[in-house]
């Protein structure tokens, strides 16, 4: 078994024990036992070639799916057995995903403002806060465009608006940079680490390149489903205190 990073003393976020995960009748094992603890304000960034589970892991902690075996906590509570998944979700998990996810008919603030609608802002408090948060990634000369409008660099700035719509606690971002040019996915990393470090929240970032998994504080790779490896970057992150 890999012994974890020693990272500080924060709050234990996620904690798994044995998590496993089955598909097709237990035919295809895409976890096969992962012990991993991810502490408040922490950066981690999960890496491994593709089927090695670590999509798998992201949808599990976020509540988009439930492990086959094995124990997976939030803040100490059970998250199978949450009453209100969705809740959790919106509440506490903001999502990052490789092809944006945004609406083709709603404009920039609209799409940003989604994640909203099933909360108590008025709809000028929700345009409010769609435009500040729209503002403070660089956007606001764009509010009214369509993601067509947009280029791909631009269109993943709004989903990472959209995702901090509801100020949750966490960010999850399956290869947030997997469909941008390499310039456009430095920018976008140089962006979640400016997030991170004004707003301290609990960063897990999936991707399969090494040079995005090491601008994360600590880096977790995978392989076959399993934790292979668990360190502290020597790059720039730095876990919240």
């Amino acid at each position: 078994m890999v012994e974890p990073a020693q990272i500080g003393s924060g709050d234990v976020v996620f904690e798994t024990v044995e998590l496993k995960k089955h598909f097709d009748g237990g035919k295809v094992v895409a976890l096969r036992g992962v012990d991993l603890q991810i502490r408040q304000g922490e950066f981690v960034s999960v890496i491994g070639p593709s089927g090695c589970g670590k999509s798998t892991l992201l949808a599990l902690l976020g509540c988009l799916d439930k492990p086959s075996e094995g124990t997976l906590t939030y803040r100490g509570q059970s998250i199978p057995d949450l009453p209100d998944p969705a809740s959790y979700r919106s509440r506490e998990i903001g999502f990052i995903f490789q092809s944006f996810h945004l609406l083709p008919t709603f404009t920039v603030v609209e799409n940003v403002q989604i994640p909203m609608f099933e909360g108590k802002l008025s709809r000028a408090q929700r345009k409010e806060r769609a435009v500040g948060l729209l503002k403070s990634i660089g956007l606001e000369h764009r509010l009214g465009h369509l993601p067509s409008e947009l280029s791909g660099g631009e269109r993943q700035r709004v989903a990472i608006a959209r995702s901090l719509a509801n100020g949750p606690s966490v960010l999850l971002a399956d290869e947030p940079t997997g469909n941008l040019d390499s310039n456009s996915a430095q920018q976008i990393m140089e962006l979640i680490l400016q997030l991170h470090a004004e707003m301290g929240m609990t960063f897990v970032l999936v991707t399969h390149d090494l040079a995005i998994a090491e601008r994360a504080y600590r880096t977790v790779s995978m392989r076959d489903g399993r934790v292979t490896s668990d360190r502290v970057s020597n790059h720039t992150a730095t876990a919240a205190h």
